[in-house]
């Protein structure tokens, strides 16, 4: 079983914060200033302590975070919001689509930008929806909660799923 290389880092609220290296978990832990709430029963040795391997860690003081920052809707993050569903077919998706075509004014932003199959992007090129006689199923929107930021820069680990629940 491969080492993961990446651990889900909580607020002391049990809010998600950012996917931290397993370096810098360790470091933290040993420090004092995170505990280990998730693991998978393997250690990590050094000449003189073990550690067990983090997969998620909670801080044990809280931390302000001020503000959110907005993920981007870039390729993968339409994608994953959009479960890899095409949204004119209900196929699998493997590309991005602008409802409201780029050539046309549309802007790259949440509400425009759709996961969609080639064929479907194919077809629809550069055209209106109103166009081709073609409806969209849902009304596409940005992401919400905590667990957005850390969905959209990584592949989640299975153990860290009752965390993200947005």
């Amino acid at each position: 079983m491969p080492v993961p290389r990446r651990t889900l880092l909580l607020n002391a609220s049990l809010e998600p914060l950012c996917i931290v290296s397993v370096h810098r978990a360790v470091t933290l832990v040993m420090t004092g200033k995170a505990t280990i709430l998730e693991m998978d029963g393997r250690m990590l040795h050094s000449e003189r302590a073990a550690v067990p391997l983090p997969l998620v860690l909670c801080l044990t003081r809280y931390v302000h975070v001020p503000m959110r920052r907005v993920v981007p809707p870039t390729r993968r993050t339409v994608l994953q919001r959009d479960n890899h569903r095409c949204a004119y077919c209900g196929g699998a998706a493997d590309t991005v689509d602008h409802v409201h075509p780029r050539s046309r004014g549309g802007r790259h932003e949440w509400a425009n930008v759709v996961a969609a199959c080639a064929r479907c992007n194919h077809r629809k090129a550069d055209r209106l929806l109103q166009e081709i006689g073609w409806e969209l199923g849902f009304a596409p929107r940005a992401p919400r909660g905590a667990a957005a930021l850390v969905r959209g820069a990584s592949v989640d680990e299975p153990t860290w799923s009752p965390y993200l629940v947005a």
